[in-house]
């Protein structure tokens, strides 16, 4: 495994986390109290696209809010593709 796939997965780890956390909190899952806040932790996952939510309708702001991490994540995966094969074409392929 490299060091870019082991971010990549990490980074999904810290996303999915913050899904949970979002739904336990928005939700009231679990006995926990619902608090506006609880989507905080998506907001430095979501870095830079939620900057770019202003321009949104305000039924979606939420949807969008939570899926821009995902965007991160997809940017992430294909840049360890890319550098990835490129490493393994350099090398011949046969490791």
């Amino acid at each position: 495994m490299t060091i870019c796939r082991a971010i990549a997965i990490m980074f999904g780890v810290a996303y999915l986390i913050a899904l949970a956390l979002f739904a336990i909190g928005t939700l009231g899952l679990f006995g926990q109290e619902r608090d506006p806040l609880a989507g905080v932790f998506l907001v430095p996952l979501g870095l830079p696209w939620n900057r770019f939510l202003d321009w949104m309708p305000e039924t979606l702001l939420t949807w969008a809010a939570t899926a821009a991490p995902a965007i991160n994540l997809v940017i992430l995966c294909l840049l360890c593709r890319t550098f990835g094969s490129s490493r393994q074409l350099k090398s011949g392929g046969d490791s």
